[in-house]
C-alpha cells in the first residue's frame, strides 16, 4: 500500500469531503475547517482543517464561539499530520482537553483474512431493528463502561432513516450480547469505517473481535468498497495489525466543554 497516497485519498474523500453521518446532521465548510453541526445528542465537531501558524488561534476561537452559541460540547479531530504542527497544543491552551491517543489503520479489503468465524457456542447477529440496537448499547456500556444512550439515539436513526449507510452486528453467547461493532459506509468514496468494536471482560482474547472485523469487511466487498478505516486503539492495533491493517498515522480527539 502507498501509505502517502492513500492518506491524502483518506483526507480528501473522509475529511475535506466529510458527509454527515446522521439524518440529523449537516456538513458545513467556514473559514478553513470542515465540522459537523448535529443535535446535542449527535456528534459535533471539526473534522478537517487548513490552517497556517498566522491564523490557527483566530480559527480556533471562531469554532468555539460557534459551538457555544449553539451550547454545544464539540471535537476537533485531530490527526498527526495536520498543520501547523504545533496545533494540538494549541487547542490544550484555547481549554480543550485531549482524549486518549489513536491510530488510524487502514486496510485494502482485498488483501485481509476474511475466514475469521467466531469461537465455538458464539454467533453473530445482524442489527436491523430496536431491539437490536438495545442489544448494542448494551454491550457498549458493559465493554467500555460509559452510557450507551448517545450511541443508541445515533445507531436507530441511521437504520431508520439511512439502513443503506449503516452495518451493525452483535456477537451472541446463548442470549447473552457479548460483543458488537458497526461499520459506517460513505456513498461515492471508496472507504467504509471500522467503529465501536467492543468485547465485554470475559470474551476478550478469544477471537470474537477478530470475528466481527472478519463480518464487516464480508459486507464491505459485497458493496464494492476497497479500503477499511479504524481509529485504533492500543488494545485493538495488535489485532489488527495480524489482519492485514496498517498504521498511517496517529489521531486524537480534542473535547471542548462550553
Amino acid at each position: 500500500m502507498d501509505h502517502a497516497a492513500v492518506l491524502a485519498l483518506f483526507d480528501r474523500d473522509m475529511r475535506e469531503g466529510a458527509q454527515p453521518d446522521s439524518p440529523d446532521a449537516r456538513v458545513e465548510r467556514v473559514g478553513g475547517v470542515v465540522r459537523q453541526v448535529s443535535s446535542a445528542r449527535g456528534w459535533n465537531g471539526v473534522v478537517w482543517s487548513d490552517l497556517e501558524e498566522t491564523n490557527a488561534d483566530e480559527v480556533i476561537a471562531g469554532q468555539i464561539a460557534y459551538f457555544s452559541g449553539l451550547g454545544r460540547r464539540f471535537e476537533w479531530k485531530l490527526y498527526g499530520h495536520d498543520l501547523p504542527v504545533d496545533l494540538g497544543e494549541r487547542l490544550r491552551g484555547a481549554g480543550f482537553t485531549a482524549e486518549p491517543e489513536e491510530t488510524l489503520m487502514i486496510a485494502e479489503v482485498a488483501a485481509l483474512d476474511l475466514d475469521a468465524r467466531p469461537p465455538e457456542g458464539v454467533r453473530l447477529l445482524p442489527v436491523t431493528d430496536a431491539a437490536g440496537v438495545d442489544l448494542v448499547a448494551d454491550v457498549h456500556e458493559k465493554a467500555f463502561g460509559t452510557d450507551g444512550s448517545r450511541l443508541r439515539h445515533q445507531l436507530l436513526a441511521r437504520l431508520t432513516g439511512e439502513p443503506d449507510t449503516i452495518v451493525a452486528v452483535v456477537a451472541l453467547a446463548g442470549d447473552e450480547p457479548v460483543s458488537a461493532a458497526r461499520m459506517e459506509l460513505v456513498p461515492g468514496t471508496r472507504f467504509a469505517g471500522l467503529w465501536g468494536g467492543g468485547t465485554v471482560e470475559g470474551w476478550r482474547g478469544r477471537g470474537v473481535y477478530r470475528a466481527l472485523v472478519a463480518h464487516r469487511a464480508r459486507a464491505a466487498v459485497e458493496r464494492g468498497y476497497r479500503y477499511l478505516q479504524v481509529d485504533a486503539s492500543s488494545q485493538s492495533r495488535p489485532i489488527l495489525e495480524r489482519l492485514g491493517f496498517e498504521p498511517l498515522t496517529t489521531t486524537t480527539p480534542y473535547t471542548y466543554m462550553p
